[in-house]
């Protein structure tokens, strides 16, 4: 899978997942990953996925493909490897390495289990919990047990709460203007949750405390 995130004046505008085919970027609304930019060309670039790295190909000989602050007629995408397009760029990832953490499974298979039980032994932090704050769901609780939780859905958003030796840490997976931490646009930053924070996820408050 592959994970293009553009962004305006260093500004995250949205990110899209793909997951095999042909990636097609450009001005015009057709395209998989539009930019409206007059600095892009309607048709400006494809990228194909392959079970090896991506390959980018120009597609306009009069619109310049620049990666890496280099000009590119092709090239393999490797991770973080940012196009920059007039005021606009996008900044390629692999998902490949959140790919099996972050599906949804109906049972935690034997080998996540241990490592997750491994983990939780190494790693004496109190039991945390996000509880829903309105909707329909209001009071619910949503424990945070494993290593990576992924929550959210595409279009809306998604955020991915990792738990690690310091704490609880929640970061964007796709980006959306729309989630918010205490107020605040969570953007492109990785932050340390603290005893009631309020997280705003698809309309959604919710509120994170540990046991």
């Amino acid at each position: 899978m592959a994970k293009f995130t553009v962004f305006f004046k260093d500004k995250p505008i949205h990110s899209s997942i793909f997951e095999s085919g042909n990636i097609h970027i450009g001005r015009d609304e057709t395209n998989d990953l539009a930019v409206d930019s007059l600095a892009i060309a309607p048709a400006h670039a494809v990228v194909v996925l392959r079970e090896s790295l991506p390959l980018i190909k120009q597609l306009n000989s009069d619109f310049p493909l620049i990666i890496n602050g280099i000009q590119h007629k092709e090239a393999m995408l490797q991770d973080g490897d940012t196009i920059t397009i007039g005021k606009h760029r996008i900044v390629y990832s692999s998902t490949e390495k959140f790919a099996s953490a972050l599906s949804p499974k109906h049972s935690e298979e034997p080998e996540n289990e241990k490592l997750n039980q491994e983990f939780n032994n190494r790693v004496n932090l109190p039991e945390a919990n996000l509880q829903v704050m309105g909707g329909k769901h209001i009071g619910r609780l949503i424990p945070l047990k494993k290593t990576m939780i992924r929550l959210g859905r595409e279009g809306s958003g998604i955020i991915v709460i990792t738990r690690r030796k310091e704490g609880y840490f929640v970061s964007m997976l796709e980006v959306n203007n729309e989630i918010k931490i205490n107020g605040t646009e969570l953007a492109d930053k990785t932050l340390l949750l603290k005893n009631n924070d309020t997280l705003i996820i698809d309309k959604i408050p919710m509120q994170f405390f540990m046991d």
